[in-house]
């Protein structure tokens, strides 16, 4: 697996990660679905797992760890790269400090918040080495500029945006319940597209939509996620 480097972070990221907001087949448990789906995952060579407060998967992600330890798909926790994500309502210092002491994260991110107070929580949890590193997920360009300011430790990941991608130089996270779309989704590093090609996929046009994340976060309305207002 390809790795790259993070600014901030003490250990190295595998290029493609596996998502993992909890879904299901009919009929089945969310939770058991994705335990089965990360040891599935895990067997096929996955070593990076994003996932976040919001998405109800840190626990059967970490009880999928302890199984593949057990059945020997990985030798220790370390091999995993783990990615999570503060929620828009841990909008204070002590919250996040006191959810960085929980957790077992590579790389804690957060979603948009009130900027200084949470970063500099954030910025904590690095120094008292509760993560390896820290960065932000769902900025606007204005959010990024605002958090730079402040920060005295800049964010390692920005937005997370299978070939095309991660010849922009960008990592890339991926989610398929299937075992066979798993393997295929890890086969981007032995060929490369043409520039015709590369060309052809950066004018497709982009389709940006919104939703309402959380009306208990410090954010007025959505606008200001994206537009910075």
């Amino acid at each position: 697996m390809q790795q790259v480097t993070l600014n901030n972070c003490d250990k190295p990221m595998p290029a493609i990660g596996m998502g993992t907001v909890l879904s299901s087949r009919p009929g089945a448990d969310p939770s058991e679905t994705m335990k089965s789906t990360i040891l599935e995952a895990i067997k096929a060579g996955y070593r990076h797992f994003d996932t976040a407060f919001i998405y109800q998967s840190e626990k059967p992600l970490g009880e999928a760890i302890v199984e593949a330890i057990h059945l020997g798909f990985i030798k220790s926790r370390d091999e995993l790269f783990i990615t999570t994500k503060l929620w828009c309502t841990f909008a204070q210092r002590d919250q996040i400090v006191g959810d960085c002491k929980l957790s077992l994260s590579s790389k804690r991110m957060i979603h948009p918040l009130d900027i200084k107070g949470v970063w500099e929580g954030m910025e904590e949890c690095k120094n008292l080495g509760l993560t390896k590193g820290i960065g932000v997920s769902n900025f606007s360009r204005k959010k990024l500029e605002e958090l730079l300011f402040v920060a005295k430790i800049p964010p390692a990941v920005n937005q997370v945006a299978l070939r095309w991608i991660y010849e922009q130089g960008m990592s890339l996270v991926v989610k398929s319940l299937n075992k066979e779309r798993m393997k295929e989704n890890l086969q981007i590093f032995d060929w490369s597209l043409t520039q015709q090609d590369l060309e052809k996929i950066s004018e497709l046009p982009q389709h940006k939509g919104f939703i309402m994340a959380s009306s208990f976060g410090p954010h007025d309305f959505v606008l200001q996620l994206d537009a910075g207002i």
